[in-house]
């Protein structure tokens, strides 16, 4: 990783600048007059490194359903894994985090030494909040795809000329909940005239998920159950969010910025990092990629319901999934169908694709409070039943009724876990990162013997790249994984 290191600290200054993170373009100097030694010194340049953070993430790599779909397909809800992972899976996630972060920590670095000039406390306090959610969010995903991870911070000496070991799961958790912490206490509850950036109430929905995962695998802390309920319930009661009234409105361009979308990737008409195409089947309109199929037995255990016909495009032309598309599969309809004719045909798709929003919290706060109290409360109830109510249409639906305070602790969490299936389904690798937090790969795999018969606890973690572990000889691979 040392010669990587050293590569990716230069992308802070050749990067283009667009604020994805705001939705607008950002007055600042050419990109070429900016300089290590004089970085750092506005807030709009501090800004400017996070929007490239963003810019890593989304734009190369999150924003692309059919490279996602080699990564994650051995859930079960992409189409064609056979839970036989190759030693580069997840390398560019690797490479992408760790540049996002050089961004991130050499603009928490400038606030620190005092550079930005200018600005309230206030307004300092927030920009040291927003590059310490960043921070958080790109760590959260790196130790739940790889476990022991570097641990690089503003204060960390010189990592691009230094070898870095793997830090462990735990110390990774305590600087994610330490930077929410400080996130949720210091960033502003609102941004004028930027929906788009991250609020108080993303680091505390945040701060609720990352809880929920330390009370699972690896961690197993069940008293972090307790704290991930506490933490979903300040979100709910804040009454700043709220889900929007149907499925079939959730993903309309419109909604982009709805009370439920509590924080996403942001694209715009001057930023279209994502292509509408990738997600679509090559018989729709003008001509999709092919690039998101839904893995047909997906489709099969998912009852019927108004959410099922939202999110799934099953078919067209009045023709089934199995003779309307060449891969005779389903497609994920999420992130396509909503748009104009006009923006997919000219490639304009300007559609966010959600890191967050209240529909989960409303599941965390479930899941959590159910085991926290030895089975399900009536509060655990009704915020569950709030998802299960819009995607039934808010008409009963005997093949999916709403949970009740009778059920049992492990139906109930069973229950919770599949509505997290349905309802977040192709949102990140949200599916993945429930399957491993829970064990249960060989449980979604036990239908498909081929799968099946290629399973290994090894398969809960992702490779360490090759590349760096031969630059850096402290790192170690994961079990499983061949060593150059």
């Amino acid at each position: 990783m040392k010669n990587n290191i050293r590569k990716i600290v230069g992308y802070l200054l050749i990067i283009p600048i667009t604020f994805v993170l705001s939705c607008k373009k950002l007055d600042v100097p050419p990109i070429s007059s900016v300089t290590s030694s004089n970085f750092g010194q506005s807030a709009t340049q501090i800004e400017a490194a996070y929007t490239a953070s963003m810019n890593f993430l989304w734009g190369r790599y999150y924003g692309y359903a059919d490279v996602i779909f080699y990564v994650f397909q051995n859930d079960d809800q992409w189409q064609g894994g056979n839970l036989v992972i190759p030693a580069n899976n997840g390398d560019l996630l690797w490479q992408m985090h760790y540049q996002a972060l050089t961004n991130i920590n050499n603009a928490l670095l400038a606030i620190k030494q005092g550079r930005v000039q200018g600005e309230t406390p206030q307004t300092i306090a927030a920009l040291t909040g927003e590059g310490k959610l960043l921070r958080a969010h790109n760590y959260f995903n790196l130790v739940r795809l790889f476990g022991d991870v570097p641990l690089i911070t503003e204060d960390t000496p010189d990592p691009a000329n230094n070898l870095m070991a793997r830090s462990s799961v735990k110390d990774v958790y305590t600087l994610i909940v330490s930077d929410l912490q400080y996130a949720a206490d210091n960033l502003p509850d609102s941004w004028s005239n930027a929906p788009g950036k991250p609020t108080s109430g993303t680091a505390k929905s945040l701060l609720a998920k990352a809880y929920l995962t330390m009370a699972t695998y690896p961690l197993n802390d069940p008293n972090y159950y307790q704290k991930a309920a506490d933490a979903a319930n300040s979100v709910i009661n804040s009454g700043t969010y709220a889900l929007t009234d149907s499925c079939v409105n959730v993903f309309k361009p419109e909604n982009k910025y709805s009370r439920e979308m509590i924080w996403s990737y942001n694209s715009t008409y001057d930023d279209r990092t994502s292509s509408a195409r990738s997600w679509a089947p090559s018989e729709w309109l003008t001509g999709g990629w092919d690039g998101a199929p839904v893995d047909t037995a997906f489709e099969h255990h998912w009852t019927a319901q108004p959410r099922k016909d939202a999110y799934l495009l099953l078919g067209l032309n009045g023709q089934p999934y199995t003779t309307a598309f060449v891969t005779a599969t389903p497609y994920v309809k999420k992130f396509f169908y909503y748009i104009t004719e006009s923006d997919f045909n000219k490639n304009q798709c300007a559609t966010n694709l959600p890191i967050i929003r209240y529909a989960d919290v409303l599941l965390i706060y479930a899941e959590a409070a159910n085991q926290a109290n030895g089975g399900p409360t009536q509060a655990a109830c009704d915020a569950i039943n709030l998802v299960i109510n819009r995607a039934n249409g808010y008409v009963p639906n005997a093949g999916h009724p709403l949970l009740t305070t009778r059920m049992s602790k492990q139906n109930f969490d069973n229950a919770v876990i599949q509505e997290r299936n349905w309802e977040l389904c192709f949102e990140q690798p949200d599916r993945w990162f429930d399957i491993c937090r829970k064990r249960i790969l060989d449980k979604v795999s036990a239908p498909y013997p081929q799968e099946l018969a290629n399973y290994s606890p090894n398969d809960y973690l992702f490779p360490i790249p090759q590349a760096d572990l031969k630059t850096d000889k402290l790192l170690t691979q994961n079990p499983g994984y061949p060593t150059p």
